[in-house]
């Protein structure tokens, strides 16, 4: 099985402990919400700071529209391998195919630089 048809770009390895802190930070010190229809509204509203999609979802259609919509609005997004992990560092107890920054509390700092790195990753 290739790539997702949603994931327009790898993210190395050692972008995904960073992508789950930054989501972690925000939800203990700013806000972060999750859901891909949350997600969705938030991004199309200009909410999200920062959105992150993870790689095993399916049916892949879920997220099929969130690159192309993030990349409009102008949010830098990333993946991570797992929505269970993506979940727990959301602070769900479940999965989510996605969740989104809006506030990144402590994790400013890491979240600017993630954002450069991922927008540089999709070639921009």
């Amino acid at each position: 099985m290739g790539r997702p048809i949603y994931v327009r770009f790898d993210t190395p390895k050692e972008l995904y402990d960073k992508v789950y802190q930054v989501v972690e930070a925000a939800r203990d010190s700013g806000k972060v919400r999750k859901g891909t229809n949350e997600v969705t509204k938030l991004v199309e509203r200009g909410e999200a700071l920062f959105v992150v999609m993870a790689e095993d979802v399916a049916p892949e259609e879920i997220l099929a529209h969130m690159p192309l919509l993030c990349e409009e609005r102008e949010v830098p997004y990333a993946y991570v391998p797992s929505k269970q992990e993506l979940g727990v560092a959301a602070g769900l107890g479940k999965s989510t195919a996605s969740c989104c920054v809006v506030d990144p509390g402590k994790g400013k700092p890491l979240l600017k630089e993630l954002s450069a790195k991922a927008t540089e990753l999709r070639g921009k």
